[in-house]
C-alpha cells in the first residue's frame, strides 16, 4: 500500500511511493493514486479555503458556502446534485477546516467522469438565490445549537481554542461564532464564492481503480474547460510567542471534563521531523492503554478515560490535546498534578526505548488501517498538499517516523509542552437546584 511500512528484524521498510501528480493549464492541481483491488473510487475536491480565512465579523462564512454549494446552479435546480449522485450509486459529503473546504464522493470507476462534471458545475455556476441562503442560514445556525451549544465539552474546546491563539485566526470556531452567523448574506456568500472557489485554488485527489492518464483525460474535459482567476492572497495575522499560561473554567451541565492544548508546530509549519516526533510522543502521553497517561490515571481508577492527540495537519500551527474524564471524583487538581508530573518526567528524563517502539508499532497499524480506506487515504494526500507540503514529504512520513529516537522525542517534549504554550480548562457541573445563565436559555 501507499505510505505502507513493516518492521522486519527491527529494519524499517517501506512501499515505493506510488502517487502521481499533473496541473491542468488552469492551474488545478490534481493527484492520482492507483488502487486496483475493487473497481471502486474516491473523488475529493479541495480548495485551499477555510474557517481561518472568513473575513473579519463574517465568521462561518466558509461552512455556510460548503452548505450553499449542495443548492441550485445555473444548470440544476435545489437538489438535484444530491438526486444524480444518487443515481450514479455514489455518496458524498463535505467538511470545512480551518485552511480548506473539502468536497468528497465514493463512486464506481465507471462514474468518475460524471462525478467531475458535477463539481465542475458548482464550481462556476452556482446561483445563491436570496430563498436558499435565508434558509441554508437557519440551517447552519440549528447544527451550531445541536452540535457545539448543547455539548459542555464542545463549548469547552471552542473556548480553549480561542484563549489558545490571541492573534491568529484560529481562534475562531469553524462554524462561527453564532451572532455573526446569524447575519451572514448572500452578498457574502457571492464575494467569498467568486474570490476563493476557482481552479487554481482547487487541488483534486482520486484513489482508486483508474490510471492517471483517466483521470487527465477526464479533467482536462470538466474541469479543465473553466478558466482561471486571480489567485486568492491569504493575509493572516502572525500569532506572538506565547508568554502565559490560560485556563478556562466552564460552569455547565455535563460530564466533568479536563482539557489541556498546547500550541505546538503543525506539520506543514514545524521543521523537519518535529510532526513525526510529536505524533509519536502523543501516543506515549495518552494514544492507547499503554500510554502514560492512562497507566497513571485510568488503571488507578482515578479516571474512566484518557486521550492524546497531536493535531497537526494545518497550514500555520498545531496542537497536543490532552482529554481526561475523571473517575469517583477525583479533583481536578489531582488530575491536572499527575498531568503535570508525567509531561514533566518525559521533559526531564525523556521516554524509554520499548516505549518508543510501542509507539511506533501504533503508528505503522494506524498508517495501514488508513491507507486500506480510499477516503482516508485521499484524505491524508489532500491535506497534506493543501496545507503546504510535497507528495515526497507525505509519502516520506513512514521512514522518517523509522529514524524518530528518543532523543528526538524528550527534545520535542522539552521545546513544545511547556506551560506559557498551554491552555487548561475545565467542564464542572452546577451545584444541584442551580443553573447557569446557558443552561436557563
Amino acid at each position: 500500500m501507499a505510505l505502507g511500512v513493516a518492521i522486519l528484524g527491527g529494519t524499517w521498510t517501506v512501499a515505493e511511493p506510488r502517487a502521481s501528480s499533473f496541473t491542468l493549464a488552469n492551474g488545478m492541481q490534481v493527484v492520482v493514486i492507483p488502487d486496483h483491488r475493487v473497481p471502486v473510487l474516491a473523488h475529493m475536491l479541495w480548495y485551499r479555503v477555510g474557517a481561518a480565512d472568513d473575513p473579519s465579523g463574517t465568521s462561518g462564512i466558509a461552512h455556510f458556502l460548503e452548505h450553499l454549494m449542495f443548492k441550485s446552479t445555473s444548470t440544476m435546480p435545489s437538489g438535484e446534485y444530491a438526486k444524480r449522485l444518487a443515481g450514479l450509486g455514489g455518496r458524498g459529503n463535505a467538511q470545512t477546516n480551518y485552511d480548506t473546504t473539502v468536497y468528497f464522493q465514493r463512486i464506481s470507476k465507471d462514474n468518475l467522469r460524471a462525478v467531475m462534471e458535477l463539481e465542475a458545475d458548482r464550481m462556476v455556476n452556482l446561483k445563491l438565490l436570496e430563498e436558499e441562503v435565508r434558509t441554508e442560514r437557519d440551517v447552519i445556525l440549528e447544527e451550531r445549537r445541536s452540535t457545539v451549544d448543547a455539548n459542555a465539552t464542545r463549548i469547552l474546546g471552542e473556548q480553549m481554542q480561542a484563549a489558545l491563539y490571541l492573534n491568529h485566526p484560529y481562534h475562531r470556531p469553524r462554524l462561527g461564532w453564532a451572532d455573526e452567523m446569524a447575519k451572514l448574506t448572500r452578498e457574502d456568500a457571492v464575494t467569498f464564492y467568486k474570490r476563493y472557489y476557482v481552479p487554481n485554488n482547487a487541488l483534486l485527489v482520486v484513489v482508486g481503480d483508474t490510471t492517471a492518464d483517466s483521470v487527465r483525460s477526464f479533467a482536462q474535459a470538466t474541469y479543465g474547460r473553466i478558466s482561471p482567476r486571480d489567485s486568492p492572497v491569504r493575509s493572516r495575522a502572525v500569532e506572538p510567542e506565547p508568554v502565559a499560561a490560560r485556563r478556562v473554567s466552564l460552569i455547565r451541565a455535563g460530564t466533568p471534563t479536563f482539557l489541556r492544548y498546547y500550541q505546538v508546530p503543525s506539520r506543514a509549519s514545524g521543521d523537519p521531523g518535529i510532526g513525526d516526533a510529536l505524533d509519536l510522543l502523543a501516543q506515549v502521553l495518552g494514544g492507547d492503554e499503554t500510554s502514560r497517561l492512562y497507566r497513571s490515571l485510568v488503571a488507578d481508577n482515578l479516571a474512566t478515560a484518557t486521550n492524546c492527540d497531536y493535531i497537526g495537519g494545518d497550514r500555520d500551527s498545531g496542537r497536543m490535546v490532552l482529554v481526561v474524564v475523571p473517575a469517583n471524583k477525583t479533583s481536578f487538581d489531582r488530575i491536572e498534578a499527575i498531568i503535570d508530573r508525567e509531561v514533566g518526567d518525559i521533559r526531564k528524563r525523556g521516554i524509554s526505548q520499548e516505549e518508543l517502539d510501542r509507539a511506533k508499532t501504533a503508528f505503522v497499524a494506524d498508517g495501514t488501517f488508513d491507507a486500506d480506506d480510499l477516503l482516508s487515504l485521499a484524505r491524508r494526500y489532500g491535506e497534506g498538499l493543501a496545507a503546504g507540503r510535497s507528495i515526497e514529504d507525505i509519502e516520506g512520513t513512514p521512514e522518517r517516523i523509522g529514524r524518530v529516537t528518543v532523543d528526538d522525542i524528550k527534545r520535542a517534549a522539552d521545546q513544545f509542552l511547556i506551560d506559557r504554550a498551554s491552555v487548561s480548562g475545565t467542564v464542572t457541573s452546577p451545584p444541584l437546584g442551580r443553573a447557569t445563565a446557558n443552561d436557563k436559555k
